[in-house]
C-alpha cells in the first residue's frame, strides 16, 4: 500500500520501476552482456600464497601459446613513485592502488594478481595461465589484527610508518594509522559511575556478496582513445583510476555503465578495468574479462575485520556518565580501513558528556578492504549496542528506556566535532515503544532486540540534465549508476515538479561523454544529492518555459503558470 502521501501526487506512492520491466525480462545489459567485434578472453593468474617475494615471471610459453595475444605483468603498468601516490581531485593513492591490481615485488594475499592473458578463448586463456613462470619466496604472513599488530609481526610494507603519532615512528609497522576522537574527561566520567561494563569484541570480514561479479569489455584504439564497459558503482571513478593509473588523459576515456547487480560499496574501486585497457593496448583488441566467484572472493575487497573493546559506565538511573571504544579494524593488503567512521559514529546516537574513541588502522595478509553500507559504523555499532544491552541488563533497565534516556537531540555535541540538528532519534524510540509488534506475545525461539546506529549521507558532486522534448515528455540525464532505484526517485521529482504523470518521465544514465561529472554511487548519497539537483533542473525548466510563453504572448511572465 502506499504511504501517506503529505499532499504530493507522486512522492509516497508506489510506482513502477523505469529499469524494471527490462530486468524481469532478461533485456538488462549488466557488464558481461556486452561483446565487440574480434573480442578477446582476458584472464589473470592469482598467487597462491598470502606472503612471498616474486622472484622472477616468466610469460615466454604463455606468450607462444597458439591463440594468446597479449600477456602482461606489473612491468607493463607505469611505475608509480611514493611522490606521485596522490594526484587529481579526491585521489586515491595510486601506487598502492596499481600494487593492487598487479603485484610488483610481492604478493601480499591469497588471489593476488601476478599476471594476466588474453586470447582467443577462455580455454586458451586458461592454459595459457598455467604457463606463466612465477618464482616465489614464501614469507611468514599475518591475518589478523592483533596478530599483525604484535611487535614481532612480519611487516608488509617496508616503507608504512605509522600516522597519527608524535613523533613519527622510527621502524615501519603493520599500523598505517592511528585516530582518535574525544570531548570531556572519562577518567572523571568512569570515576563518578555506579556500574561499568568493559568487554572485548571480535567481528570477522565479510564479502558484500553481490550476485554479480565483477566484468569489463575494454577497447585501446590505435590513437589511444578508449572504451570501457562495465559493472560499477561509478563510471566517472573507473575513467579517473584507469587515467591515473596508465598515465592517460582523462578525455581519452570514455567509460559506459552495464546495470549493476548489486555493489553495497564494494565496487568502488577497480580491479579488471585497467588490466583490460592494457591488455587491449597490448594485442590490438577488444578484451573482455569476468571473474569467477572464487575470483570475487580471493581478489576483491570484503569489509574489515576489527577487534574492539568497549567501555561504559553509568550511574544507578541509566545515565551514562562516560565511555570509551578502542577499534582496530584490518585494512587488508593496503592502508584504507574506514576505521575513522567507526570512531566518528559508534557513540553519535547518545547524548554523553565525556567520550573518547580511539582506532587503529592495521595492514594484514588479506584482499585490501573496501566498504560495505556506511563504512565502519555497523562494526563499531555492534561492539558499542552489545555494551549498552549488557548495562541495562545489569541495572535492570530496559533495553529501549536506557537508550531513551541517553538519545542524542538536536544540540548534542558529537566526539568527532560537529553539534547535532535536528536528529528524531528520541521520535524513532517512542514510535517503537509504541508499535503493536513490540507488546506481542513472543512465540517459541523468537526474541526482540533494540539496537541504535548513525550514518552521515555523502555529498559530493552532483549533475544531471532535465529535457523537456517535442512531445511534452521529459528525460531527465545524469551520471549515478542505479542499484538502490535511483532512477525511479528522479522519474518521480521531475513529475512533480512537472504535475505531468509519471510515464511521461524517463530517466537515462548517461556515458561519461554524455552529462557532467558525478560522484560515484554510494553513502547513501543520490537521491538526496542528485535528487536535489533535478529538482533545481526541472525548476529551471519551467522558468524557461514561462520566459519563452510570456514573450510569445507579449504579457508579464507572472502572468503564465
Amino acid at each position: 500500500m502506499d504511504g501517506d502521501t503529505n499532499g504530493y501526487r507522486w512522492i509516497g506512492t508506489r510506482t513502477i520501476r523505469p529499469d524494471g520491466v527490462d530486468k524481469v525480462t532478461g533485456r538488462a545489459a549488466f557488464g558481461a552482456d556486452f561483446s565487440l567485434p574480434g573480442m578477446l578472453v582476458g584472464k589473470i593468474l592469482r598467487s597462491p600464497h598470502a606472503h612471498a617475494r616474486i622472484r622472477g615471471i616468466n610469460t615466454k610459453k604463455a606468450e607462444a601459446l597458439a591463440g594468446v595475444k597479449a600477456v602482461v605483468t606489473s612491468a607493463d603498468f607505469p611505475e608509480i613513485l611514493p611522490a606521485e601516490a596522490t594526484k587529481g581531485s579526491s585521489p586515491p593513492n595510486y601506487r598502492h592502488l596499481s600494487q593492487n591490481l598487479m603485484a610488483r615485488e610481492k604478493v601480499l594475499y591469497d588471489g593476488h594478481a601476478v599476471g594476466a592473458v588474453a586470447a582467443t578463448n577462455a580455454a586458451i586463456a586458461t592454459e595459457a595461465l598455467s604457463l606463466i613462470e612465477v618464482e616465489y619466496e614464501v614469507l611468514p604472513h599475518v591475518t589478523g589484527v592483533l596478530e599483525a599488530m604484535a611487535e614481532d609481526a612480519p611487516i608488509l610494507h617496508d616503507d608504512l610508518f605509522t600516522g597519527g603519532v608524535d613523533p613519527k615512528p622510527e621502524k615501519p609497522s603493520n599500523v598505517a594509522k592511528r585516530v582518535e576522537f574525544a570531548i570531556g574527561d572519562t577518567d572523571a566520567g568512569f570515576e563518578s559511575a555506579d556500574l561499568i561494563v568493559e568487554r572485548h569484541y571480535d567481528t570477522e570480514g565479510i564479502h558484500q556478496g553481490y550476485i554479480e561479479p565483477h566484468a569489463v569489455v575494454a577497447s585501446m584504439a590505435a590513437d589511444g582513445q578508449a572504451n570501457i564497459w562495465c559493472s560499477s558503482q561509478g563510471h566517472f571513478m573507473v575513467r579517473q583510476y584507469c587515467a591515473g593509473l596508465l598515465n592517460m588523459n582523462i578525455g581519452d576515456i570514455k567509460v559506459t555503465p552495464a546495470e549493476i547487480g548489486g555493489g553495497f560499496g564494494g565496487k568502488t574501486t577497480v580491479y579488471l578495468e585497467p588490466v583490460a585497457l592494457l591488455l587491449s593496448k597490448k594485442s590490438g583488441l577488444p578484451i573482455k574479462m569476468v571473474m569467477t566467484r572464487d575470483e570475487v572472493f580471493r581478489g576483491t575487497g570484503p569489509t574489515s575485520g576489527s577487534y574492539m573493546t568497549i567501555k561504559v559506565g553509568a550511574k544507578k538511573d541509566g545515565m551514562i556518565t562516560a565511555a570509551e571504544a578502542d577499534l582496530r579494524f584490518f585494512a587488508g593488503a593496503f592502508p584504507g580501513a574506514p576505521v575513522h567512521l567507526g570512531c566518528m559514529c559508534g557513540f553519535t546516537p547518545y547524548d554523553i558528556e565525556n567520550v573518547k574513541a580511539v582506532g587503529y588502522d592495521v595492514v594484514t595478509n588479506r584482499p585490501k578492504a573496501i566498504s560495505y553500507r556506511a563504512p565502519g559504523a555497523p562494526i563499531a555499532a555492534f561492539g558499542i549496542e552489545s555494551a549498552i544491552d549488557e548495562l541495562a541488563k545489569k541495572l535492570n533497565i530496559d533495553p529501549l528506556a536506557l537508550r531513551e534516556k541517553n538519545a542524542a537531540k538536536q544540540g548534542t555535541r558529537t566526539a568527532y566535532g560537529p553539534t547535532l540538528g535536528v536528529v528524531g532519534f528520541e521520535e524513532t524510540l517512542e514510535a517503537a515503544k509504541n508499535h503493536p509488534q513490540m507488546s506481542e506475545p513472543l512465540g517459541a525461539n523468537q526474541g526482540r532486540g533494540i539496537a541504535s546506529g548513525y550514518w552521515f549521507n555523502v555529498g559530493g558532486e552532483s549533475s544531471a540534465s532535465v529535457s523537456v522534448n517535442e512531445d511534452g515528455t521529459i528525460t531527465v540525464t545524469s551520471g549515478a549508476p542505479d542499484i538502490g532505484g535511483s532512477r525511479a526517485s528522479l522519474c518521480i521529482m521531475a513529475a512533480e515538479i512537472f504535475g505531468i504523470n509519471i510515464d511521461q518521465v524517463r530517466a537515462v544514465i548517461g556515458d561519461t561523454t554524455a552529462t557532467a561529472f558525478n560522484r560515484h554511487t554510494g553513502g547513501s548519497r543520490v537521491t538526496f544529492a542528485l535528487g536535489a539537483v533535478v529538482i533545481e533542473a526541472a525548476e529551471d525548466c519551467i522558468l524557461q518555459l514561462r520566459e519563452c510563453a510570456a514573450k510569445t504572448w507579449d504579457i508579464d511572465i507572472d502572468a503564465v503558470e
